[in-house]
């Protein structure tokens, strides 16, 4: 998993990220290295209000104002225009939030099969990719349930599968079991976790548990905007 000569899906170099406020400077990264490698799954530890949603922003370039470097799957997202990080994006990342934002007017299939569609896949194509990711979450028989008629738990699944739809090298997960109750938590992230490394991508998980991070290959810990 970490062989030297094996690329990372990430790499960040010297990260920073600072804010406004009230007519102070806010130094919330203050020059993050980090690289995760294929298949390496990690825990971006740290407590509300550290900086992890921020971090992972800036990994799923998701805004700009960002110094330092960011290499995703060997391209610099620093020096590419926006139609490019869109495509890195697209072809690279999958994404996975601490609440659902599923599409409450598709069912759970459908869900899962837009994201394939926006990158154009074959319609069919899509639908086997999606049935076959949210039967191995146990979700076979909800396909068709829109996600008001979901659990919680069954959504988040919903959502996870929506995230792996496109096989992304790198899934970025913020808190994506912070909204349920522990049992449930501890049985959508053990399957997030299998069907991650059933998949090979790599991931990026943050959250504030950390009984839940050490289930994870690494654990790295960002305090006062630096990682540990």
């Amino acid at each position: 998993m970490n062989s030297p000569g094996v690329k990372p899906v990430v790499e960040l170099k010297r990260l920073t990220r600072s804010f406004e406020q009230g007519g102070e400077r806010i130094d919330v990264l203050r020059g993050v290295d980090l690289a995760i490698r294929p298949g390496e799954i990690v825990a971006l530890l740290g407590p509300s209000g550290s900086g992890k949603s921020t971090l992972l922003q800036a990994v799923g370039l998701l805004e700009g104002g960002f110094g330092g470097e960011i290499m995703i799957a060997g391209h610099s997202a620093e020096k590419s225009n926006s139609h490019a990080r869109t495509v890195l994006r697209r072809e690279h990342l999958g994404f996975i939030y601490q609440f659902h934002h599923l599409l409450p007017d598709f069912n759970a299939l459908e869900n899962v099969v837009l994201p394939q569609l926006v990158a154009d896949r074959p319609r069919a194509e899509a639908e086997a990719r999606a049935e076959e990711l949210l039967v191995a979450l146990g979700l076979g028989h909800r396909l068709e349930h829109r996600p008001s008629q979901l659990s919680g738990g069954e959504q988040q699944r919903v959502a996870v599968a929506r995230g792996l739809a496109n096989k992304p090298d790198l899934v970025l997960a913020d808190e994506p079991t912070g909204n349920l109750d522990e049992a449930t938590a501890d049985r959508v992230l053990g399957e997030f976790l299998s069907l991650v490394r059933g998949e090979g991508s790599a991931a990026l998980i943050a959250t504030h548990n950390e009984r839940l991070a050490q289930k994870m290959d690494r654990v790295v810990r960002l305090h006062e905007g630096v990682l540990e």
